[in-house]
């Protein structure tokens, strides 16, 4: 079968024909249609993850045919038996496991789920990762109620537009924070309240003229200097979750404003297998569709990782496993 090969660390994957995998103990195979990049992928090439084994097939997100019905892929493994934490020997799809960019792949058959109806194989590839990290940062971890102001820091990433798409399902005012002010555009056209630029001077301050008052609900992927200023932004009674670091170090926070305001702050990843089934249930009863960004041809594959490393995405960029 044709798969993308990672050799070697800061290259280019390359096209190769390996071994088709063959089912075993409780797993089985499914022919992969379409596959999606996470950031995951791009720091694995770049030997910013741990435990990284080469040669190694990427792809955590994947969508497939199995005995000719449409199936998703849940790529949380042996989360265990504690719903607050994954155990010791929790693992995603994609490492150290051959992952989904590929033609086929191995997997137990109890992480397969029927595709929801009403979206197309590229929509349901853009979900898995993104829309399960998203649900338990949001869902889970900060408990939205109808009407509440949700703010999603870094808009047009891939758990940013679901968690977006899920705090509107849940009748929440969303509002967004970018760098780009193309994005900020396009989440107002996909009905957000509102959005400000994360470089702003005196962003907190920024945010509450905003949203006239302050959010209830913060759902950020980059920690850094800027942490403060969502802190700031929050209600009395508010929560936040974070589910990323790309802005580095957390640092200058006021003790005072957390406690004295009795804030929540979440660190949340990935999520159980329940919470899976739950993300898909909310997918189907309310036809939430994933923001596709751009499909490239698995053959084109390094384009694709090009065009996540440069930031443009608005949504999830697929790959057409075989194409």
């Amino acid at each position: 079968m044709r798969a993308a090969v990672l050799r070697a660390l800061n290259e280019d994957l390359s096209i190769e024909e390996i071994k088709q995998p063959e089912a075993v103990s409780d797993s089985v195979v499914v022919e992969l249609k379409y596959a999606a990049l996470n950031h995951r992928d791009l720091w694995i090439t770049k030997g910013q993850y741990a435990g990284i084994e080469l040669p190694l097939v990427l792809g955590s997100d994947g969508v497939g045919q199995y005995k000719g019905e449409r199936v998703i892929i849940n790529p949380s493994l042996n989360w265990g038996d504690n719903n607050r934490f994954q155990a010791t020997d929790y693992k995603i799809l994609g490492l150290p496991d051959q992952g989904t960019f590929a033609e086929y792949i191995t997997v137990s058959k109890s992480k397969l789920h029927s595709v929801p109806e009403h979206l197309s194989m590229e929509e349901a590839a853009a979900l898995p990762l993104a829309g399960l990290t998203a649900y338990r940062a949001l869902m889970t971890k900060c408990r939205p109620e109808k009407g509440e102001k949700v703010l999603i820091s870094g808009i047009g990433g891939g758990v940013a537009t679901m968690a977006f798409l899920f705090a509107q399902a849940s009748g929440c005012e969303v509002y967004v924070t970018s760098g780009s002010l193309d994005k900020i555009n396009a989440a107002k056209q996909m009905g957000a309240a509102d959005g400000v630029s994360y470089r702003t001077e005196n962003l907190a301050k920024s945010i509450k003229a905003m949203t006239g008052g302050g959010v209830d609900i913060v759902i950020d992927s980059a920690g850094g200097d800027g942490f403060g200023e969502l802190i700031k932004a929050c209600k009395p009674g508010g929560r936040i979750a974070i589910y990323g670091g790309t802005r580095g170090v957390i640092s200058k926070i006021s003790p005072q404003l957390i406690f004295w305001r009795q804030l929540e702050i979440h660190g949340s990843t990935m999520g159980t297998d329940e919470e899976f089934e739950a993300m898909l249930q909310m997918i189907d009863q309310h036809k939430i569709k994933p923001v596709v960004d751009r499909t490239f041809n698995l053959s084109d594959i390094n384009q694709a990782f090009k065009h996540m490393s440069r930031s443009d995405q608005f949504g999830k960029i697929v790959v057409n496993c075989n194409a």
